[in-house]
């Protein structure tokens, strides 16, 4: 008897952290004042429950092993159950040794119209495409989990970015805003081909070398700064191919304030090579590369 109860508080544990994600959803409906508020409470609710215990990967995690992110959707139109706004995503992971988090994404989607009604399922099926709220949250999801692994070990998110992938494929039959390749070329349709492009393969390398060296910060700080420095030029070979990449500036999205911030503090390293290659490889940047005192 008392080894099944010990089995059966085994299997609750592994319920319990079989989640990954640990994520705060905000929804911000101030700009509709023609709808029930209690429904954008009731969705924030629901999304909270649907990204925060539904099992995206099979993985069990603890609860430290989580990924901190967040989902900050902003309403600018709505009536009855058809409303559209923006979502903004971040997603960050934790520094080995340190108290630190380093942003991992950014990303700003103006494109998001979809349908609710007040108290139903959100379910995802990685098969099907049923509600453009369900799909537009489970692919930021995967984005998040395949850039956070991507910053452990190289290119191992790959799996999560083609479920990604998956999910987009799936949408462009929708009719919704933002899964087409007609629809200019910074959409969820882009983004996600080009986190699986080879031509832009070495954001990805570059991603994890940058996070690699801030683990080993506590340990060298000097020589993790060099790493963070080589990291960040060798974005230098995507730009020469792809100059002004819509990949290169989700990266900087997320970065450029911690470049700054890495870089204008002791030890002093030499880098005049780097805000070179920054100015060049993210000029929309610039003012903020010339902050950096060294």
């Amino acid at each position: 008897m008392r080894n099944l109860v010990v089995v059966f508080f085994f299997l609750i544990g592994i319920t319990v952290n079989s989640q990954q994600l640990n994520c705060t959803i905000t929804v911000n409906s101030q700009q509709i004042t023609n709808v029930n508020q209690q429904i954008f409470k009731t969705l924030q609710s629901s999304l909270t429950d649907f990204v925060n215990k539904t099992d995206w990967t099979g993985q069990v995690m603890k609860q430290n092993e989580k990924i901190n992110c967040s989902i900050y959707i902003t309403l600018a139109s709505g009536s009855t159950d058809q409303f559209s706004g923006t979502v903004q995503v971040q997603s960050s992971r934790p520094i080995f040794n340190s108290s630190y988090s380093s942003p991992v994404f950014n990303f700003n989607d103006k494109d998001f119209i979809f349908r609710y009604v007040e108290f139903e399922n959100l379910i995802y099926n990685p098969n099907t495409f049923d509600s453009n709220l369900v799909a537009v949250i489970a692919y930021y999801c995967h984005v998040i989990l395949g850039l956070d692994a991507d910053s452990f070990v190289e290119y191992s998110g790959t799996p999560f970015l083609e479920a990604a992938q998956n999910i987009a494929s799936m949408a462009q039959q929708s009719g919704y805003k933002g899964w087409s390749q007609s629809e200019g070329n910074q959409n969820r349709y882009f983004l996600i081909s080009d986190l699986l492009s080879p031509t832009f393969k070495e954001i990805r390398s570059a991603s994890y070398l940058y996070h690699s060296a801030l683990d080993g910060m506590t340990a060298d700080l000097k020589m993790a700064k060099e790493k963070v420095k080589s990291a960040v030029i060798g974005l230098k070979n995507v730009h020469s191919v792809r100059p002004n990449a819509f990949l290169t500036r989700v990266f900087f999205d997320a970065k450029s304030d911690e470049i700054v911030s890495i870089f204008s503090g002791e030890p002093s390293i030499s880098i005049t090579d780097l805000v070179d290659n920054l100015n060049r490889v993210s000029p929309m940047n610039s003012s903020k590369w010339s902050t950096i005192k060294y």
